[in-house]
C-alpha cells in the first residue's frame, strides 16, 4: 500500500507492551506518519492493536478492543486494521479464522514488519529511540524479554520464549537518550529482573546495570519492577542503600507462601527462604517498600494453604500488594497436570479476604507518614489537585499524593518537591509542598 499518512496505535496490557508501542511509534514518526496513541475515536487510515494474552480477563479485553475496531472499519472510519502483540503471538491461527476482518496479524517480535506493511521503512539507526506515551518526566526501560522460569500457571514463556537480556550498552544508550529528552524517572522493567545479564555475561548484572543507570545526568529516580525471589541478586540491595537515585522500592511477585502451593506452582523457593529474603531486604534497606502479588485458588490450594497466606500478609505487612484469582491458562503446566478444581466464587472470596487485610495494613502504614516530609514528583493536574507520587509509588499501580491547589502554590508538572504529609487515606496521601 501507499505510505499511510496517519496511524492509530492502541496498547493493551502491561508496560512492557507499551514500550513496544513506543518503539513502533518512533519509527512511524521518522517516516513522517502522524500517530495517535489510544485515541478515543478512530480517525486514521490504519489502526494497530497491540494485544495482551496473559490471562483470561486481559485476553477478553484485547478481543473486545479488536472487535470495536472491526466495527470502525465496517463504518469506514479506518481502512486497514492490524493486530500485534502477545495475543496474536499465542493464537495466530485461531485469530485469523475468527477475525477475518483483520487485514493482518503480527506476533510480539515481528512488529517491525508492520512498518513495511504501511508503506514505510524501518530505521535501524533509531533502534534505541522511542516516542513516549507517558508524561515526559518518566519512562519505562525494558531490559529483557522472555522468561526461563517454569511456573505452573504462567503462559508468558509460551508467548515470549526464553529469557533474552538486552546488551547493557544499548540500555545505557537508550536511557541517556530518554534523559536528554527530559525523563527524570526510570521504571526498570522485565518479566524477570533477577535473571538479567546471565545469558549474555554468565553473571547476574542487575546491580551493575542499576549502578550505571544512576550515573546518567538528569535521572533522579530509578525504580525496579518484577523481580523473582529464587536467585534474587542481593547485591542490588547495596546499590539501593548507597545510591539515593535508586528508589527504596522493589516489585517482587511472591504468589504464595505455603510450601505445598509453592511446590505445585513450581516456584523453586520455600517458605523459609521467602521469609529470609524479606528479612534481608529490610535489614539492608530499612526504608524499603515492597510490592508483591498473590494468586488465590490455584489448583490444590486448601483452606490451610490459604490461611498460611493470610498469616504471611499479616506478618510481613507489605507496603503494596495485589491479588489475582487463578486463571486456568491452556497449555500451561497447571492446565495439563491439574483440574481447575476451586470454584470461581471461592477464588474471588479468598482474594477479597487478602485485600481486606491489606486495606487495614495500608491505612496504618499511610497514617505513619503523616507529619513526615517526603520527596514527591508531580505527574498531572486533576480538578482541584496536583497529583504526585513518592519514591515508594510507581505510576498507574500505586497510590498517589494529592496536593490541593488552594494549599499549594502553582506547581510544575514533572518537577520534584519536598512535601509535608498532612493526611492519609487507605491508598492516598495528602500534603503541602514546601517551596
Amino acid at each position: 500500500m501507499a505510505k499511510a499518512k496517519k496511524v492509530d496505535v492502541v496498547t493493551m496490557g502491561c508496560s512492557k507492551n507499551l514500550v513496544d508501542s513506543e518503539f513502533l511509534i518512533r519509527q512511524f514518526k521518522a517516516n513522517n506518519i502522524q500517530v495517535a496513541h489510544d485515541p478515543e475515536v478512530p480517525d486514521s487510515e490504519v489502526a494497530i492493536v497491540n494485544t495482551c494474552g496473559f490471562i483470561g480477563d486481559a485476553k477478553e479485553e484485547s478481543v473486545d478492543t479488536i472487535l470495536e475496531f472491526v466495527e470502525a472499519k465496517k463504518r469506514g472510519d479506518i481502512k486497514q486494521l492490524y493486530v500485534m502483540g502477545c495475543l496474536s503471538e499465542r493464537y495466530p491461527g485461531q485469530l485469523k479464522k475468527e477475525l477475518p476482518e483483520v487485514d493482518k496479524f503480527f506476533g510480539k517480535f515481528n512488529w517491525k514488519e508492520i512498518i513495511t506493511e504501511v508503506g514505510a521503512s524501518y530505521r535501524r539507526d533509531l533502534m534505541n529511540e522511542r516516542s513516549l506515551t507517558t508524561p515526559n518526566h518518566y519512562a519505562y526501560l525494558k531490559i529483557s524479554e522472555g522468561c526461563n522460569r517454569t511456573c505452573s500457571y504462567c503462559a508468558i514463556p509460551l508467548i515470549t520464549g526464553k529469557h533474552q537480556s538486552r546488551k547493557m550498552e544499548d540500555l545505557l544508550d537508550e536511557a541517556k537518550r530518554l534523559a536528554d529528552g527530559g525523563v527524570k524517572e526510570l521504571q526498570v522493567i522485565a518479566q524477570d529482573l533477577s535473571f538479567y545479564g546471565y545469558d549474555l555475561y554468565k553473571e547476574y548484572r542487575l546491580p551493575k546495570l542499576v549502578d550505571e543507570l544512576a550515573k546518567i545526568n538528569g535521572i533522579e529516580w530509578i525504580r525496579l519492577h518484577y523481580a523473582y525471589p529464587a536467585g534474587f541478586p542481593l547485591d542490588v540491595l547495596k546499590v539501593m542503600h548507597d545510591n539515593p537515585k535508586v528508589c527504596n522500592y522493589i516489585d517482587i511477585a511472591l504468589q504464595h507462601i505455603s510450601d505445598n502451593m509453592l511446590e505445585k506452582m513450581r516456584r523453586n523457593v520455600r517458605k523459609s527462604q521467602t521469609y529470609k529474603l524479606i528479612e534481608e531486604m529490610r535489614k539492608q534497606v530499612p526504608d524499603i517498600h515492597l510490592r508483591t502479588t498473590f494468586i488465590t485458588g490455584h489448583p490444590g490450594e486448601t483452606e490451610q494453604d490459604f490461611r498460611e497466606m493470610e498469616e504471611f500478609v499479616k506478618d510481613v505487612r507489605f507496603e503494596r500488594l495485589g491479588v489475582f484469582p487463578y486463571s486456568h491458562e491452556e497449555d500451561t503446566y497447571a492446565a495439563k497436570k491439574y483440574q481447575d478444581d476451586i470454584p470461581e466464587e471461592v477464588k474471588q472470596e479468598r482474594a477479597d479476604r487478602i485485600m481486606e487485610i491489606q486495606n487495614g495494613i495500608a491505612a496504618e502504614l499511610n497514617r505513619d507518614k503523616i507529619g513526615k516530609d517526603l520527596k514527591v514528583i508531580v505527574d498531572r493536574e486533576e480538578g482541584d489537585y496536583f497529583i504526585g507520587r513518592t519514591e515508594y509509588d510507581s505510576p498507574e499501580v500505586d497510590q498517589e499524593v494529592l496536593l490541593h491547589k488552594e494549599e499549594n502554590e502553582e506547581l510544575t508538572i514533572g518537577d520534584f518537591y519536598q512535601v509535608e504529609i498532612t493526611d492519609a487515606e487507605d491508598y492516598d496521601l495528602f500534603g503541602i509542598a514546601k517551596i
